[in-house]
């Protein structure tokens, strides 16, 4: 008996097929009942390894950022610095805009320059006023650009984590708060102002004043090579001096101007020898020289003759000039009486007492210009009237 084949109809509507869009539309109604997936398949990558390393370098990397910001805090200076925006502290760090003793130690000498010669042309109280303050706002400018060009020098010494001091730690060069790059830039602006003040002058005060820049650029180096930075600093922050007289004057008297000048060199000797006391330690260790060294033990014996040399040389500059009776008693009375004090008061061993000394030499400065105003004023006051 023949075996007979039954077909059973198929349903269709039990099936899935995937979702296409280039496939046919349907037109027998069967066909239409069946169900399409309205989910795609899921796209396979080629390399899923490489996938793989790539979210795993991107998680370490976002693991190192947190860990730096976090090991990274930001930088506090202890100062009215800290008001000003995060981008401007460094640079405002870096002209040590918030030590001020600096500034005046450098324009101090400015001060004596131009009023020895405002008593010997009788410059107006008013023009002189002026010059001063031409002088101070040069001052500022060229004391940061100073320090820009000291902390580009010693950047690899400040970076020495084994001898770095404290007051060192946060130098922004040194810290990588600011790249040499932008410090070659900072500095170019810092010189740019100095210039801009310098061509406010007489042309003669104005070539003058660019022989001070071989001085202010070797500075940071001599303390590699010799035990007499402190010379060369002096050299170059009592240019001023000099500077001074000349853009009062037109020109420069050397028989009242070189012994004013040698006096803020010995002068300069003082207060930067006891300055350098502060960091005598780590200087060894780190290979820089210094006065402070060299003299050592014998420190305050050397400093009491720089000490005589500055007030005697002020007195002969004081002669050469023709000043009168109250330059001398202020001068060999309270400038004498100032710096006793100094060699006194000094523990060259204690570093706070150090930088207490070295800071009170402003008022020294102050002393020597107001000897020379006290003397103006009797001179055009007082000895005129009789």
């Amino acid at each position: 008996m023949a075996s007979r084949l039954v077909l059973q109809p198929m349903r269709l509507s039990s099936c899935r097929l995937p979702s296409c869009s280039g496939m046919p539309r349907f037109t027998s109604p069967a066909l239409q009942k069946c169900s399409y997936s309205s989910k795609p398949a899921p796209a396979r990558p080629l390399f899923p390894h490489r996938n793989n390393n790539a979210k795993l370098e991107l998680q370490t990397s976002l693991v190192r950022y947190a860990t730096n910001k976090a090991e990274s805090p930001e930088v506090k200076y202890g100062s009215f610095i800290d008001k000003f925006p995060a981008t401007a502290r460094p640079y405002l760090y870096l002209t040590r805009i918030d030590k001020p003793i600096g500034t005046w130690l450098l324009f101090w000498p400015c001060t004596w320059g131009i009023g020895m010669a405002a008593f010997s042309t009788g410059m107006p109280l008013g023009e002189m006023a002026a010059m001063t303050a031409l002088f101070g706002t040069g001052a500022v400018i060229m004391r940061g650009a100073g320090c820009t060009i000291n902390d580009m020098w010693d950047v690899d010494f400040d970076k020495k984590a084994s001898w770095q001091v404290e007051r060192t730690k946060t130098r922004p060069i040194a810290s990588g708060a600011i790249s040499r790059q932008k410090a070659m830039v900072f500095l170019g602006a810092q010189l740019a102002g100095g210039l801009a003040v310098l061509l406010q002058m007489n042309p003669y005060t104005i070539l003058f004043c660019f022989g001070s820049m071989p001085l202010v650029i070797l500075y940071p180096f001599m303390k590699r090579i010799t035990y007499w930075p402190q010379l060369v600093l002096g050299l170059a922050f009592n240019w001023g001096a000099l500077a001074g007289w000349s853009a009062v004057a037109g020109g420069i008297d050397w028989a009242v101007t070189l012994p004013l000048y040698a006096a803020g060199v010995s002068w300069t000797l003082v207060y930067d020898t006891v300055y350098g006391h502060q960091d005598k330690r780590d200087d060894v260790i780190a290979g820089v020289k210094s006065t402070s060294l060299l003299f050592g033990d014998r420190t305050k014996a050397v400093l009491s003759g720089f000490s005589a040399s500055t007030i005697g040389l002020l007195c002969l500059s004081g002669y050469m000039n023709s000043q009168g009776l109250p330059f001398y008693m202020t001068v060999v009375g309270a400038g004498s009486a100032h710096l006793i004090w100094q060699l006194k008061s000094v523990d060259i061993n204690s570093p706070p007492t150090c930088w207490k000394i070295f800071k009170s030499n402003t008022w020294f400065g102050a002393i020597i210009f107001g000897a020379i105003m006290a003397d103006i004023a009797y001179n055009r006051f007082v000895s005129s009237d009789e």
